[in-house]
């Protein structure tokens, strides 16, 4: 497809943009625009003064403003001379809904995350390289020189677990109109994002608070009418906090528990090849037998914890809530007062002010199975996911198959009618064997790193489990001070999916 010709009424005073979304499993580009602040009429139009520059999808057909490749840019670690192979669809893509006589204007970024990160420092630097150098020779788009930060400056580097906290931040807050409102008024989001390895908060600390939080990002915006606002944020990283990992800490501990009690049992005399043993746990439904090598032993040095073992559900949400606890680290020495999990330095949140939206792990498993997302109710969840946890796992997979073979969309969880369940609701075919069988613990992770971990209040509903309903969880958040949602899970904005980008 030709790019918008220069004589094209939708390209008046409009710029572009260009974000390379290097992730772990894929790379994804996002062409942005947006028209110059200079062209909007402010003094004709008061009420732009106190708004942001609108940024919106980079073509004029929002289904082509994305184009991804798989899988990571990290698996060219031992072939980074592939680099340009990888990368070329994207940047066509680029090329081909841009105009020219734009391009030489319009900035690109790659930036890598958790994939890279895990790279050694030779081979990141090879991959960014080999990445700067195609993208200089073979597009006109404005690329940064050499500098101290990489060979294409900041528009090619790897960013940290903090930097996508942050932009992560600014995103929910731009899109969720967090900015909005008077100087002395402002409340804006904090920010939740969990991936498979680690998860990150951001906030903006409340001005009695910041006295007691260390390192604050100074965040500076400047509104349509000329005024800069400023933001004092906190973000902070927990690497092997995010579910996979804490899954596999989690099969490490069980499998030590499990056959130091078998030792004590049986006098020592253990057999270190036998593989029969279940280990019992309340993390996966009932019956579901899962193979399980303890990668996270939290006893390395004991021999038999390196061999495979069979993990059994017993399937009890509560007794996985307890099991899981534990491994937030929350009793750790805290060098830097004061702390949350780990020893990690949290200043201290005022959840009547500070209102969390929680993206990736905490929409995947709020709505997926048991349609939560959105407002979050803490009695609504238990409740789905103690109902869930404790349901026999061939009857969880017959209505797997039958959801796939009947195509049945949307309704993931319970349905309600006057506050009751009536339905146990279907799941359509986008929801996976792999997040059936880890909807348990991963219920029981957010939850835990929710109210135990950052500490958020649990609301009651006093009346019951059977009063309860999602739409009410704002009025009982008021009732309580809360004002709007203590959290709420969200993947899209309008048609906007929620990214750091």
């Amino acid at each position: 497809m030709a790019p918008p010709t220069a004589n094209d009424p939708w390209l008046a005073g409009r710029h572009f943009g260009i974000v390379i979304d290097a992730g772990s499993s894929g790379s994804r580009l996002q062409i942005y625009s947006w028209k110059d602040p200079r062209t909007l009429r402010v003094d004709s139009h008061p009420e732009l003064a106190n708004r942001l520059p609108k940024v919106e999808k980079g073509t004029r057909d929002d289904t082509l403003w994305v184009s991804k490749v798989e899988p990571g840019l990290s698996s060219l670690a031992d072939n980074p001379e592939a680099v340009g192979t990888y990368l070329r669809p994207l940047l066509s893509h680029a090329r081909n809904h841009i105009p020219p006589s734009l391009q030489k204007e319009t900035p690109l970024f790659l930036l890598a995350t958790a994939g890279m990160r895990l790279l050694s420092p030779k081979k990141q630097a090879e991959i960014l390289l080999e990445t700067c150098r195609f993208l200089v020779t073979h597009s006109n788009f404005k690329i940064e020189a050499e500098s101290s930060v990489g060979p294409c400056g900041t528009s090619v580097r790897i960013i940290t677990g903090e930097e996508e906290g942050l932009f992560g931040w600014i995103a929910v807050n731009y899109l969720m109109n967090g900015f909005s409102g008077s100087s002395d008024a402002r409340t804006t989001y904090g920010f939740l994002d969990m991936g498979g390895a680690s998860t990150q908060i951001a906030f903006e600390p409340s001005p009695e608070n910041q006295k007691q939080a260390n390192n604050l990002v100074d965040v500076r915006l400047r509104l349509l009418g000329g005024e800069e606002i400023h933001h004092k944020v906190f973000v902070t990283t927990w690497l092997g906090y995010g579910t996979n990992q804490a899954r596999e800490r989690y099969v490490g501990q069980a499998i030590t528990e499990y056959d130091s009690k078998l030792h004590n049992d049986i006098n020592d005399d253990y057999d270190d090849d036998e593989e029969h043993h279940l280990v019992p746990d309340p993390c996966l439904p009932k019956n579901l037998q899962l193979k399980e090598l303890p990668v996270h032993s939290t006893d390395p040095a004991t021999a038999h914890l390196k061999k495979s073992h069979r993990m059994i559900g017993t399937g009890s949400f509560e007794q996985c809530i307890k099991k899981t606890a534990t491994l937030l680290n929350t009793s750790t020495p805290c060098p830097d007062t004061p702390c949350l999990m780990n020893g990690v330095h949290v200043p201290p949140i005022d959840f009547s002010v500070s209102h969390f939206i929680g993206i990736s792990e905490y929409w995947y498993s709020s709505e997926h199975i048991f349609g939560l997302g959105g407002a979050y109710d803490y009695v609504q969840y238990e409740r789905a996911a103690s109902d869930f946890c404790s349901r026999d796992w061939k009857g969880i997979l017959k209505e797997h198959e039958d959801s796939r073979r009947q195509h049945r969309l949307g309704g993931d969880g319970e349905v309600l009618k006057d506050g009751k369940v009536v339905d146990a609701g279907k799941w359509g075919p986008h929801v996976e064997l792999p997040r059936l069988q880890m909807q348990c613990f991963k219920a029981a992770w957010i939850a835990n790193v929710l109210h135990e971990g950052i500490k958020m209040p649990r609301l009651i509903d006093t009346g019951g489990n059977d009063t309860t309903d999602g739409e009410k969880v704002a009025e009982e958040a008021e009732k309580k001070g809360l004002g709007r949602p203590t959290f709420q899970s969200v993947d899209t904005v309008g048609d906007i999916a929620i990214s750091w980008t």
